[in-house]
Order: structure tokens, then C-alpha cells, then sequence
């Protein structure tokens, strides 16, 4: 990571941000997002669920958890082909990278097998691969490396306050030490959260601070907004009240905080874009959002749809980013030791 890049910043910094007069933090955002990207480019990315429900972890939000009531299925993990099959369709769609996730707590060592096979088979189609699979050992993430994994998800999910009213199955330091086995790997690491649960902007305002922090700034950071399930914790909790769909504003902020900080990550409209308006989603791309995900279903959320974004891209002048997200070419710059 460059010199420049800064991993110092204090919550209250973040916090003035977060206060700046809405025109004010746009533009510096988008200030930041011109030094670092090409503005008119977005990757396109698509998300598989490789194995579905089942999942014992209690997490508030997410309908493949066992303590939901969500009618989510439990299923086996994919077929190897049936993966790969999905793999060659999104690259057809012109998505750069293939993101595969499974309902676990943390893979069973039975597993590796063919979540290894499952990478080299997609690497292989020339699309970058990223998993979440849940937790992982030092030695797993190994093995991930060793396929040829580009990156890992393992999202902190909110501040580390708010974090124990929504998940009581693991602690928050469970979800650092991952990132860390995933980085001293050499895995590229996917870590962002989800916002509309509830929190109030101080917790947005840790959940900035905890990845702008980090030694190194995560390659990718996915901003979610909540999609309430019923049958979920925080569905039902959040159903017919204000609190069911952040402000479309507050959003924006949160994206534009992520893009200051955290300058040369990719930073992705994650769940929740279904629902957001055109003009919604072009204020996240001018405050430095600059990854999708395409495609009908997130895991198991609707999404936008290709043919939508195709529509939306062509009406704001966008295109498909082309070449290495900045944080990974400084790595192939780098002079060997």
C-alpha cells in the first residue's frame, strides 16, 4: 500500500466526515475516487450461492441462518460442474470476477477438496474468484491460497459495539482473526458490512473505522443495505417501522466515508440495490462506489438484473472496468524481497 495511504484515522475524523454538508462530502469523494480510478468504470462482479441454509450461526440479519423461519432450504454444496457452468455464464454477462458463497460457520476439512477443485476450475476460465465460506484456520486459508483464490469475503458486518445485538454465535475479534489468516495467506481481502440494522451513525462511524484501520486497506469493501427477511431477527423486528429501509442519503454518506478513507479499494453496492432508485445508485457511483454486483439473486436475495444495469450503465455513460483494481497492481508493481 502506498505511503500516503493513511491507517491512522481516528473516529472523530471519521465523524466530521460523516457531518460534512452533503454537497461538500460528495465532492471530496469523488476528488479522492478521480485520483485513484477511472470514474466512468465499474466492475461487474456475480455472487453464487454454492451451498444454501443450514447455517447455525444466529446472525440477525440473514435467512440462511437455522434460527430463522425464512423458508430457506438447507442444501448440499454445488456439483463442481454445476459451479463452473454458472462461472462461464457470468463471464458471458462480462462480470471480471466469480464470487461463491456457502451457509457455513466454517468449512469442514472434508470440504477443501472441492471447494480447491471448484477455484482452480473457475481461475482456469480467467475470472478472479473470491469465496466466503465463513471462518477460517491459518491452514485452510492456506489451501485457498494454494488454488489460486484472489480473494476472501469475511465481512465485520457493523461497529464492534452494535456487532452483539445482531450476532451472539461469534465475536467480533472472530471475524479479524480471518481477515488475518486470510492476509498473511496472500489472499486478497473482501471485508465491508451491512447498514439499516438498526444502528445509529456512530456505529456506521466504527464500522468505517475498523476497516480504515486495518495494517492494510481490504482490496474490495462491500456496503450492504439490509433487505429485511421476514422470519429473520431483524426483519420481523424492523418490519413496518422507519428504521426498515436506511435513508437513501445516509447511504450515499456512508459510501462517500468508505471512498475517503479507504481510497484505493474497490467499494461495492452490495445487497439492497434492488431497491434503490436510478438517480439513488448514480449519487453512490459520483461518491466513489465503483463495484456491483450483476445478476438476478444476491445468495439468496433478489437483485437488479443485467438487463437493468445494462440499462442504467448506458443512460449514466458507465462502462465495465477492464484491468487490475488499483490495490492489486501496486502488489504486482512491488519489487520482489
Amino acid at each position: 500500500m502506498p505511503a500516503d495511504i493513511r491507517t491512522d484515522w481516528t473516529r472523530e475524523e471519521i465523524a466530521d466526515l460523516f457531518d460534512l454538508p452533503f454537497t461538500e462530502l460528495l465532492f471530496r469523494a469523488a476528488t479522492v475516487h478521480r485520483e485513484f480510478h477511472p470514474p466512468e468504470q465499474v466492475q461487474l462482479c456475480t455472487l453464487l450461492s454454492i451451498k444454501t441454509g443450514g447455517c447455525p450461526e444466529d446472525c440477525g440479519y440473514c435467512s440462511q441462518s437455522v434460527k430463522a423461519d425464512s423458508g430457506v432450504e438447507a442444501t448440499k454444496l454445488m456439483d463442481v460442474q454445476r459451479v463452473l457452468q454458472s462461472a462461464a455464464q457470468a463471464k458471458d454477462a462480462g462480470s471480471q470476477r466469480f464470487c461463491m458463497g456457502a451457509a457455513w460457520r466454517n468449512p469442514k476439512d472434508r470440504d477443501m477438496p472441492k471447494i480447491v477443485e471448484i477455484v482452480k476450475g473457475v481461475r482456469e476460465m480467467g475470472l478472479e474468484t473470491c469465496m466466503t465460506l465463513g471462518m477460517l484456520t491459518p491452514e485452510q486459508a492456506e489451501m485457498l491460497k494454494e488454488a489460486g483464490l484472489d480473494y476472501y469475503n469475511h465481512n465485520v458486518d457493523s461497529s464492534p459495539e452494535y456487532y452483539e445485538r445482531v450476532i451472539s454465535t461469534r465475536n467480533f475479534q472472530d471475524r479479524l482473526d480471518t481477515l488475518q489468516y486470510v492476509r498473511d495467506a496472500g489472499i486478497n481481502v473482501c471485508s465491508g458490512g451491512i447498514v439499516g440494522m438498526g444502528e445509529t451513525r456512530g456505529d456506521r462511524v466504527g464500522f468505517v473505522h475498523t476497516l480504515a484501520t486495518l495494517e492494510q486497506h481490504p482490496e474490495s469493501v462491500p456496503v450492504n443495505a439490509l433487505v429485511p427477511v421476514k422470519g429473520t431477527v431483524l426483519g420481523d423486528m424492523l418490519a413496518d417501522t422507519p428504521l426498515a429501509k436506511i435513508d437513501d442519503i445516509e447511504f450515499v454518506r456512508t459510501v462517500a466515508v468508505a471512498r475517503i478513507t479507504m481510497p484505493m479499494s474497490m467499494v461495492r453496492l452490495s445487497a439492497g440495490r434492488e431497491s434503490m432508485s436510478e438517480a439513488t445508485q448514480a449519487l453512490c457511483f459520483l461518491a466513489g462506489a465503483n463495484s456491483i454486483f450483476t445478476g438476478d439473486k444476491l445468495l439468496t436475495a433478489p437483485n437488479a438484473g443485467d438487463d437493468s444495469d445494462a440499462a442504467l450503465f448506458d443512460k449514466l455513460g458507465l462502462t465495465a472496468l477492464q484491468g487490475d483494481e488499483p490495490l492489486r497492481a501496486c502488489k504486482v508493481m512491488e519489487p520482489a524481497e
